[in-house]
């Protein structure tokens, strides 16, 4: 598991114990374990039957979120984030909404998420073509929750899907990733052509192709 606090990946040791309250209808159990990477405190609640939720820290940390990334997107992400330790099916939801702003940001725009998805994978353009470790996870999205039997459209982009909360994580870390393709590498490239031209300028050469 990765730890809510600092992301690092680690091997869960948690102490768990059962609470009963003669006045309560059900049990509940809590767990706890302190992350060696951080040294913080990480608790789980849940009742009887139920599945666990995350209660210390309150929501999933991740990452800061890159300043080129747009602030409708990023605020979906956030959402995504916040949600996942009560919903996993709810930010499963806003992460494929959030990855379909993307792809019709970028040109990839078809009636539903499956087919957007399908017309990134097949990208003729290679310097528009994801690498392939990213086109890996981007097509996995399609296989959680039986996915491909839901279209999610303009009109069922927040569909709930039944997901796993390992699932609904894993697609927050491809947004992660699209981030990075999408934003963050394009305007690291245009800011170091941008200092090669004042450069060049300065030395009154012309300014490079591309």
């Amino acid at each position: 598991m990765k730890c809510p606090h600092c992301t690092v990946s680690i091997h869960a040791a948690w102490n768990a114990k059962s609470i009963v309250y003669h006045t309560a209808a059900t049990p509940f159990s809590y767990r706890s374990m302190v992350c060696p990477a951080c040294s913080k405190w990480v608790i789980e609640l849940k009742h009887d039957q139920g599945d666990w939720n995350l209660v210390e820290p309150p929501a999933m940390a991740r990452g800061p979120i890159p300043p080129e990334v747009p602030k409708t997107i990023a605020v979906d992400y956030l959402e995504a984030c916040k949600v996942l330790p009560v919903s996993p099916k709810a930010s499963a939801a806003l992460s494929r909404r959030c990855l379909q702003s993307m792809l019709r940001a970028h040109g990839y725009s078809a009636k539903d998420l499956a087919k957007e998805i399908d017309l990134l994978l097949a990208e003729t353009d290679a310097s528009k073509a994801i690498p392939p470790s990213l086109r890996t996870v981007v097509d996995a999205i399609r296989n959680f929750g039986n996915f491909s039997a839901h279209p999610i459209t303009d009109v069922t982009s927040l569909q709930i899907i039944d997901v796993e909360p390992e699932e609904a994580e894993w697609c927050l870390e491809v947004l992660e990733e699209c981030f990075d393709f999408f934003y963050v590498r394009p305007a690291q490239a245009a800011k170091r052509k941008a200092e090669l031209d004042a450069k060049l300028a300065s030395a009154g050469k012309p300014q490079s192709k591309g």
